[in-house]
């Protein structure tokens, strides 16, 4: 199997998973959090909603500096509703498949760089770093269930059945 067959597969798979998570999504709880030094929930429910735009920029650019000594120009929109964040996982997701479509395998393998004010924290072929990207994603979805499960919201079966959830 190609890698951007394998990309392509695991996109689909964990955008379904996250717009089951998505679809619980409480409104007034953007900034809930369960403890002092916990992100809020609405940035938690951001990052699993736009994740997939990480894979399309680790194909497109070569390296991001996620800490410029000139500051971060990357804006975060505030969304409110699960309709919101369904959306833009939607759309970052049509992006990510649309950019794993037209790469190469060769691309695939050539180097990419993550910085922190312009020091290399971590350099590895993009695909080592898509497919840890995937894996920081599932990990932000568990987080945001964690989050779902504290707020009294219902949790979706993601990778086997929940409490709330028994389909699987």
């Amino acid at each position: 199997m190609k890698l951007t067959e394998f990309f392509l597969t695991e996109v689909d798979r964990e955008v379904e998973r996250s717009r089951r998570a998505l679809e619980q999504v409480p409104e007034g709880k953007y900034d809930w959090k369960p403890h002092d030094k916990s992100m809020i929930f609405g940035y938690l429910a951001n990052m699993v909603a736009t994740i997939p735009l990480w894979i399309a920029m680790q194909i497109t650019q070569d390296e991001l500096d996620v800490a410029p000594a000139d500051g971060s120009k990357m804006e975060q929109k505030r969304m409110d509703t699960s309709d919101a964040f369904l959306k833009a996982l939607d759309k970052a997701a049509a992006d990510a498949r649309s950019v794993l479509e037209k790469t190469t395998e060769d691309h695939l393998l050539t180097p990419w760089r993550l910085l922190a004010r312009g020091q290399v924290v971590i350099e590895a072929p993009r695909h080592v770093m898509i497919q840890d990207t995937i894996n920081h994603w599932a990990h932000h979805r568990g987080q945001m269930t964690v989050y779902l499960r504290l707020m009294g919201a219902k949790v979706p079966a993601l990778y086997g059945p929940s409490a709330d959830d028994s389909r699987f």
